[in-house]
């Protein structure tokens, strides 16, 4: 099946998806809600071939193809996390996010090859990306919370829009999971990074060290206040925040500064 059809037909099941998730927000109705994840599992797996298809299973860390990679994850994980605890809204972002980043590497941006790696910096890679789309989804995780208090704060009624999210306390927790279970996939990852990554000067690879070395304290920070402190709220999102947007310029920002700005490949 050619790639540009599959794309295509991720878009499209995307941006329906994307639509079911947001009706009970706009107006009463109850689809099922197998109806919504069935369009987003479409797309996902159309998303999926069309990633690795196009390399013939290779992995092609380009910015434009590392972002549609990312992309896919952070579509994956929000599939997930919907199947074990409705949270429509997070589709309603996710969804069009990846539609657009799957859009941007399929038609727009220039072809690249996949990065010739061991098995060992593919792991690492894969571990990384994992734990970056894990984070990813707790911050948007976060962004809601933070719609939902300013909501509750101000004895807005909010319509349906809440009606897409869970309880306030059940969307914390699940908030800090996702945290929980990214920050061990980012000490795994520059656990592994040390193992296998060998002249990180050569591979301009020490900014990116450095700054995601920033996050994990951060997100540790996070969570260690969270299990004896109790942060939770406004203090606990935009630390949060803050991590994530650490984690964003250690990988994509300096991706784009060396691909982009200074024409350097991976």
């Amino acid at each position: 099946m050619p790639i540009s059809f599959l794309a295509a037909l991720a878009v499209a099941a995307y941006l329906v998806a994307t639509l079911l998730a947001a009706l009970p927000a706009l107006r009463d109705s109850k689809l099922p809600r197998s109806l919504n994840l069935g369009v987003a599992a479409v797309a996902v797996v159309a998303h999926a071939v069309c990633v690795l298809g196009a390399h013939r299973g290779g992995m092609d860390l380009h910015f434009f193809a590392a972002l549609s990679f990312v992309a896919l994850l952070i579509a994956a994980t929000t599939l997930l996390v919907n199947l074990a605890r409705p949270v429509a809204a997070l589709g309603v972002i996710v969804f069009p996010l990846a539609a657009a980043l799957l859009g941007v590497d399929a038609w727009i941006a220039p072809p690249t090859q996949p990065n010739s790696m061991g098995w060992q910096i593919k792991l690492h890679v894969i571990v990384a990306l994992l734990g970056y789309a894990l984070l990813s989804v707790s911050a948007v995780l976060a962004l809601l919370l933070l719609a939902q208090e300013r909501a509750l704060r101000t004895r807005r009624v909010a319509g349906h829009w809440l009606r897409v999210l869970p309880p306030l306390t059940l969307t914390e927790a699940l908030m800090f999971r996702l945290v929980g279970a990214g920050f061990i996939l980012l000490t795994v990852t520059l656990l592994s990074g040390v193992l296998f990554v060998e002249n990180l000067f050569a591979q301009h690879l020490v900014h990116k060290t450095l700054l995601s070395i920033v996050a994990w304290l951060v997100f540790g920070t996070l969570l260690l206040g969270r299990w004896r402190f109790g942060w939770r709220g406004r203090r606990a999102v935009h630390l949060l925040l803050c991590g994530m947007g650490v984690l964003l310029l250690a990988f994509f920002g300096s991706k784009f500064v060396l691909e982009l700005l200074l024409a350097r490949t991976p």
